[in-house]
């Protein structure tokens, strides 16, 4: 995953940008969760790594996510909450995908 994509669906240093992918994911997180956007939630998750510019070092590769990276490590968190497995539109999953 570069910092481009993550800029380009609307992730960036001066917040997330109107009309873009994540204004629309925000939304649509904050719809589902009674009103709020949670915090180690997809959007969050993405915003901090947009405004940080630190994808390059989270993981998240083109290839996979990377073993022993942050993102094993929030891969392994949320498949044990999940019962084994990470579900699709989940934090690992959205965030791989961009």
């Amino acid at each position: 995953m570069s910092d481009q994509n993550v800029r380009n669906a609307g992730f960036t240093p001066s917040g997330i940008s109107a009309g873009s992918l994540a204004s629309s994911m925000m939304s649509h997180e904050a719809k589902a969760s009674g009103g709020g956007v949670p915090s180690g939630g997809p959007t969050s998750t993405l915003q901090e790594m947009g405004a940080r510019g630190t994808t390059h070092s989270s993981g998240f590769t083109s290839s996979g996510i990377s073993s022993g990276s942050s993102a094993s490590h929030m891969m392994s968190q949320e498949a044990t909450s999940h019962g084994g497995g990470t579900p699709r539109g989940g934090t690992t999953s959205t965030v791989q995908s961009i």
